[in-house]
Formats: C-alpha cells, sequence, structure tokens
C-alpha cells in the first residue's frame, strides 16, 4: 500500500511508499542516491571473470545428439567481486578492489577492464601460476530469436590459494580499507577472503556476501549480510518454500549467530526480507517484474547498492528498498550487468510521481 505525504510551505510534496509497514520516504533515496559519488568502497573478495560465447544453430551433429553452433561473438564482464567493483564504479563510487588474478588472459582482460574505467587496481595481486576463475556460458539461438544458455564450464584454480599470495592480499586489504566508508566482502569460496582476514580489518562498516560458508564469519566485525535465501537455508540445512515463519526464524537466528546489526535476504520472485536488532522481520515485494531476463550476478548488484547506501547514510531498510530496486532493474538485463545511478534515480522519480 502507498501513501502521500504533504509538507507545508513552498517545499514540492514528498512521496512516501509504505513498505513493509514503514513508510519510505522517496526523496529522502534520491538524497542518499545523489550522494554516491561522495564515497569510496574496499572490496575485498573472489575476483572472476564471466564469459558469455554465443552461437547460432546450424545442424545436429553426426556424431552425437548434440547442437552444432556456429560462432557469432564472444564477450566478457567482470563477475564475482569484480562485477561488485564494476556496480559500484557504474554508481559513481570510488572503489578500491582487492583480491587476485592470475597472470593469464583472464586476468588481463579484468585487469585491463578495471584500468578503461579508471579503477584503483593497486589492491590486486597478479600471481604467476594462479588460474583467474572464469564462467564460460554457451548461448545458443536461431536468427531473430531469444538465445538460452545450453553450457557452462568454469576454469578454476586446481589448488588452494599459496600462503605467500593470500598475505599480499590481506596486506593490501588492510592498508586499504582505512581510505574508504565501507568494506564490501564478496567471498565465492576461491580464497581471496577468509573470515580470519577480515577479523584483521579496522573498518566501522563491513557487508557481507558468502555463497558457501555465512556461518563462518561469526562475530568476524561483520555489520550486514546480504545472502539469498538458498544460500541461508544451506547454512543452517533447513528448508523454507512457503513458510515465512521458517524465513524469519533463520533469519533472526542467523542475526543473532553471526553477531550483525542487520540481514537482508533476497528471496527471487518473493522479494526481500530484512532483519535488524530490536526490530521485527520485514517483508517487501520485488521491484519491476517476476519475468526476469537473466539473473546472473544480480546478488553483486544488491550487495553493492546495499553497501554504497549504508555509507551514504541510509538506515538497513533503506538501503534495503534502493537494493532492491537496483536488482528489479539489473535482472532485466542480459549478460552480466550493472545499475547505474541515473537509472536508480529515475526509478525512485517515476514512482514519486506516480504516487503523487
Amino acid at each position: 500500500m502507498s501513501t502521500v505525504r504533504k509538507t507545508g510551505g513552498q517545499r514540492p510534496p514528498r512521496a512516501t511508499v509504505s513498505v513493509a509497514d514503514s513508510a519510505i520516504d522517496l526523496t529522502r533515496l534520491l538524497d542518499v542516491v545523489a550522494a554516491f559519488p561522495r564515497q569510496a568502497i574496499c572490496v575485498i573478495g573472489d575476483l572472476v571473470l564471466d564469459e558469455f560465447v554465443s552461437g547460432e544453430i546450424s545442424r545436429v551433429s553426426r556424431e552425437a545428439p548434440v547442437l552444432i553452433l556456429r560462432h557469432r561473438h564472444s564477450e566478457a564482464y567482470p563477475g564475482g567481486a569484480a562485477n561488485a567493483v564494476n556496480n559500484l564504479a557504474d554508481l559513481g563510487a570510488r572503489v578500491f578492489p582487492v583480491g587476485v588474478v592470475g597472470d593469464d588472459e583472464g586476468g588481463r582482460i579484468l585487469l585491463d577492464y578495471f584500468r578503461r574505467k579508471r579503477i584503483d587496481v593497486t589492491g590486486i595481486v597478479q600471481s604467476h601460476g594462479w588460474v583467474t576463475t572464469t564462467k564460460t556460458r554457451y548461448l545458443a539461438g536461431w536468427t531473430h530469436t531469444t538465445e538460452q544458455q545450453v553450457l557452462r564450464v568454469d576454469r578454476e584454480p586446481p589448488a588452494g590459494l599459496p600462503a605467500k599470495v593470500q598475505e599480499m592480499i590481506e596486506r593490501k586489504g588492510r592498508a586499504l580499507a582505512p581510505r574508504a566508508n565501507a568494506v564490501l566482502i564478496s567471498d565465492y569460496g576461491l580464497g581471496a577472503v577468509t573470515p580470519a582476514s577480515v577479523r584483521k580489518l579496522r573498518a566501522a562498516l563491513v557487508t557481507l556476501d558468502s555463497r558457501y560458508r555465512l556461518l563462518e564469519f561469526r562475530n568476524a566485525g561483520v555489520t550486514a549480510a546480504t545472502p539469498n535465501e538458498p544460500e541461508l537455508e544451506n547454512a543452517y540445512q533447513a528448508h523454507v518454500g512457503t513458510d515465512r515463519s521458517k524465513l524469519d526464524a533463520l533469519g533472526e537466528r542467523a542475526l543473532r549467530d553471526l553477531g550483525l546489526a542487520a540481514l537482508a535476504v533476497t528471496r527471487g520472485k518473493d522479494g526481500m526480507a530484512v532483519f535488524e536488532r530490536a526490530q521485527p522481520p520485514r517483508h517487501f515485494p520485488i521491484y519491476g517484474s517476476d519475468t526476469p531476463a537473466d539473473v546472473t550476478g544480480a546478488g553483486d548488484t544488491v550487495i553493492a547498492v546495499f553497501t554504497l547506501a549504508l555509507a551514504a547514510g541510509a538506515s538497513y531498510l533503506e538501503a534495503a528498498h534502493l537494493a532492491n530496486y537496483a536488482g528489479g532493474i539489473v535482472v532485466m538485463k542480459r549478460r552480466t550487468a550493472t545499475v547505474t545511478r541515473a537509472e536508480l534515480e529515475t526509478a525512485l522519480r517515476r514512482e514519486a510521481t506516480a504516487l503523487r
């Protein structure tokens, strides 16, 4: 349900939208977004290259019952923690990425991409012998039809990150974190960041996105986390399904177990749930369509906007609301996409105009 609140004097009326039984001032959110370019964010995590290979279906192979694709083109985008970095840059923030890439083609592509965007890469270690994690998605389609993903091939390091490289990443993280308004931890389980290394950071605001080991960051100095619902379920070996009370119980439990100030759980087409200390759980629906074009990297966009909004002075609920807008925008784009500050402002103004 939406309401409109008017203020006195010559000031134009403010639009407020009711979200989870709380009034969110859309004009206030516009002020937060306007402050994005004044923020600096340090991103520590697993840098990934997302590659997309498009092909036109030509025929079925005689050798095996598989499609033969005639190659059209290939594209590469920052993925994982690198996608969070890319989103922050497109939102206008100053970004300090910290992580590791290999001395290989994937690593060079990521570094060149960041340099073209004038992103500081001094925190990225280029390690000889390390394999830059590359996720290659093969897309097939007919002429004038929508492509479908038919295969994904992941190239990952065959062994764990060498201790010497891990120490270098930790040093760079400790050096760059004090220069930022917030630290974003993006843990894809590839070794660039560990709970122990996060505990050594000196940062007042730390956000976390951990795919496989959420609970290992217990009392690691993390302020807020943004798991999706399956990640929360996997952490506690539980199943939520359509039972919101089960989600509420898991969310409250994770909030306590991790020692967080807030937890924002993304739920796909079911929206988002926000948990805070001394507050009841708050749920709100997704922004935009529930039929996404491509969900690749949407979680990276969510934590990027959530973190940046908190750094700019937003409350946890306001930050989650902005992240919800961003997630709804980015899933309507194809490939590993980003959301821009202009797109967020347009969405907020459109909704404010409709409410008035």
